[in-house]
């Protein structure tokens, strides 16, 4: 089996984010999306709270992503954290990738005292991943909605 690495970018990994837009289909099965510009990817990836990691071969070409958020909270515990996307190269699937990536996120969470983490999934198969990875089915949520502003901004 081809080995694979999995770290958390940082600010100067700009490059790696535009590689994944550019190849977005191969992981999530979307659309390419506009890669974020240079001083946007820094910012993003800056963010403390912005938990981004890839998971990589032998010649560093990403072949598995995995982004989440620290979200604070209003009551209860003070932190938790929104598992907000994951992604593995088509040729990379089924091939611990994706759990990989779910290992570093849970070691980061723990590392930061973190003890809660949540996921919308957009699938049967996306909802049986993460059950395997150890999530269970919470309440049953409403309908996202969403909203830009005419001109994309407001």
């Amino acid at each position: 089996m081809t080995s694979f690495t999995v770290r958390r970018l940082g600010p100067d990994d700009g490059a790696a984010l535009e590689r994944l837009a550019q190849d977005e289909t191969d992981f999530t099965d979307e659309l390419p999306s506009p890669p974020l510009t240079p001083a946007a990817a820094r910012a993003y990836l800056s963010d403390p709270d912005v938990w981004h990691w890839h998971a990589e071969d032998a010649s560093g070409d990403p072949v598995g992503f995995l982004v989440a958020y620290v979200h604070r909270r209003r009551h209860g515990e003070p932190l938790d954290v929104m598992f907000e996307e994951i992604g593995v190269r088509r040729s990379w699937r089924r091939r611990g990738v994706g759990r990989a990536l779910v290992d570093a996120l849970h070691a980061q969470m723990r590392a930061h005292g973190i003890g809660s983490v949540w996921v919308a999934a957009d699938s049967e198969e996306a909802q049986a991943f993460y059950e395997a990875c150890g999530y269970e089915l919470d309440e049953l949520q409403g309908v996202i909605l969403s909203r830009a502003g005419d001109d994309g901004a407001y």
